[in-house]
């Protein structure tokens, strides 16, 4: 082929370590997601459509049909999801992602996060927090009164602060200290949270909010441990947006799951998805439950290792075994594996424990399919049926075809 592979992947891997993501605002989805409308619901994962979806995303979907005034309950709302009239498509044809189901709805507030270098936008909804929630296919009256206090009184709040800061903040630069601090900024986003919390709470009591509602807004970030995983998720896909479309480039730039299929999508191959079935999470379930329960794996936020943190970062967060299962030991063995499949190692995710070594950065799926060796993934579990939510977290490995199917496709494009 007249294009370099090692020139074009050393070009995707150039605007992934150049990228600075940073998040600048919070906007009404409908405002700013490219091709949303009234009637799109966007899902974590490749395209799936009512029919085959999953338990937890049906449940997700029906809440927000309910949360946005066009279904009045569950039966309505199953209608409607099933009558044509809604256009469903994955959160990454919009830029934007989404954890576990991943949905977005017209009125949802979402993070807005600029990558500075290429100028490229990201959108993220933002966490419920833990339990009973949308994005793990829960849809009782307290979800959607929930949705509703995110919406009119959280993110106007933020927004408000956010516009009193200088110039955004530095996301980038913020999950580099956590990484430092012992999260891996995908399941463990202790640090990462509290980073977050004490660099927007000066602004937040410089708005016109009253203390009581700052109260209760610091109270609820402070107690949801995964709060920052919905800011760092839009970075990274900030960071992989910019290095995707490259002509001749294997990097590996989108891996996402919808419960029924994980899919991926690389720099050289356009926007085709190039998908398996999903995989059964092996992890630590919550008292009462098992994997009978489980659903399989499922969420964006494989948007985290595919940007050379979450599973490609284990070894700085040891303590996340405990929420994952396995040893530190493993934790560290993940980490050091991912050198196998990966162009770079980062320039600004390190790992103390490491001697400061960056990340493995860019995955080739050439190197994957040679090595045999799969992305190190750790993410939560959600129950196989609506309305219930997490069950666990554990790790989990993807499916070997997508990669194998990838990695043919792109020898008949660029080959012949």
């Amino acid at each position: 082929m007249s294009i370099s592979i090692k020139e074009a992947n050393a070009k995707a891997v150039e605007r992934m370590q150049n990228a600075e993501p940073v998040l600048v605002d919070i906007e009404t989805a409908e405002d700013v997601i490219p091709g949303m409308t009234k009637k799109t619901i966007l899902h974590a994962g490749p395209p799936v459509e009512w029919d085959d979806m999953c338990g937890p995303m049906r449940g997700a979907v029906i809440g927000a049909l309910i949360y946005e005034g066009l279904a009045e309950d569950e039966d309505e709302a199953v209608e409607l999801a099933g009558s044509g009239e809604i256009t469903f498509d994955p959160c990454h044809h919009h830029q934007a992602v989404g954890p576990m189901a991943g949905i977005v709805s017209a009125s949802m507030p979402v993070y807005v996060v600029e990558n500075r270098d290429q100028g490229n936008k990201a959108f993220c909804t933002i966490n419920e927090g833990l339990g009973k929630v949308l994005r793990y296919g829960a849809y009782s009256d307290k979800v959607i009164e929930k949705l509703k206090w995110i919406e009119n009184t959280l993110a106007p709040a933020l927004k408000e602060a956010l516009a009193l800061t200088e110039d955004g903040i530095n996301i980038k630069n913020m999950t580099s200290q956590a990484l430092h601090m012992g999260d891996e900024c995908h399941n463990r986003n202790k640090a990462g949270s509290a980073l977050f919390i004490r660099e927007i709470t000066p602004y937040l009591l410089q708005t016109d909010t009253d203390n009581n509602t700052i109260k209760d807004i610091i109270n609820f970030m402070a107690d949801n441990e995964h709060f920052y995983l919905n800011i760092s998720m839009p970075a990274c896909k900030a960071t992989m947006d910019a290095a995707h479309g490259i002509e001749g480039s294997t990097i590996i730039t989108a891996m996402a799951r919808n419960g029924v299929e994980f899919g991926i999508r690389v720099s050289g191959l356009d926007e085709e998805w190039f998908t398996g079935e999903a995989q059964v999470i092996d992890g630590l379930f919550f008292p009462g439950y098992s994997t009978d329960d489980a659903n399989p794996d499922i969420g964006d936020s494989t948007i985290s290792e595919t940007a050379a943190i979450g599973g490609f970062a284990m070894a700085a967060a040891p303590a996340i075994v405990g929420f994952v299962g396995g040893t530190p030991e493993d934790a560290v063995n993940f980490t050091k594996s991912m050198y196998e499949i990966s162009v770079e190692e980062n320039n600004t995710f390190t790992i103390p424990s490491m001697g400061f070594r960056g990340t493995a950065t860019g995955i080739d799926v050439r190197k994957v399919v040679e090595t045999g060796i799969l992305p190190a993934i750790n993410t939560g579990i959600a129950h196989k049926d609506p309305g219930v939510g997490q069950v666990g977290a554990g790790l989990v490995d993807p499916p070997k075809n997508c990669f194998e199917d990838a990695l043919r496709a792109f020898a008949k494009k660029y080959r012949g």
